[in-house]
């Protein structure tokens, strides 16, 4: 099985969610990471964390620029085991469920939805109107799953690491990542 994970960050509050998976998969045996930073989302990690832009993107083992249609990843005959996106922003959710492609973010998702490959967007915004709704279910349709960014209570968390850690846990869930990031129902 192949085991290069795409993650990608977009404009969107959340940006702990993108880089939790990143230093997850980094001490992650034989996984491979790509990254994408929407302009946006170097933004947010200067409002929202005490990380540089330069030391999440240490964190991956491939970095590219959202321009940059060159990159492997934004190739079908490129094989990934899949792509996150984490935070997913309502802009790039509509770029993705629209098939737009106008960004390397949106190319590469779109890469994963015609090769069959599991995307998972996690979705951030709230509350939603109906253009949202509307956009998940496109993208949903199209083989994309949607995952909100709803953290849950029943493994008690004690910190925002701790809610930052479930939903990190449940994205690799989707990709079938072996983790112990948060405490399973009933465990």
């Amino acid at each position: 099985m192949n085991n290069e994970i795409i993650i990608a960050i977009s404009g969107a509050s959340g940006v702990q969610y993108g880089i939790r998976l990143l230093e997850t998969l980094k001490r992650t045996k034989g996984i491979k990471t790509h990254l994408v930073l929407s302009d946006s989302a170097k933004q947010l990690i200067g409002i929202e964390t005490d990380h540089l832009v330069k030391d999440v993107e240490e964190l991956a083992d491939h970095v590219y620029k959202d321009d940059d249609f060159t990159a492997p990843i934004a190739s079908g005959s490129h094989r990934s085991r899949g792509m996150i996106v984490a935070p997913c922003s309502m802009k790039s959710l509509a770029s993705i469920a629209m098939g737009m492609s106008d960004t390397l973010l949106s190319r590469a998702a779109d890469v994963c939805l015609k090769e069959k490959r599991p995307l998972v967007l996690m979705v951030r915004e709230t509350p939603l109107n109906l253009i949202h709704i509307e956009n998940m279910e496109r993208a949903a349709r199209a083989g994309a799953s949607i995952l909100p960014a709803s953290p849950a209570f029943y493994p008690k968390p004690e910190s925002i690491d701790d809610m930052i850690d479930f939903m990190a846990g449940r994205a690799l869930d989707l990709l079938g990542i072996e983790h112990n990031l948060y405490k399973r129902w009933r465990e």
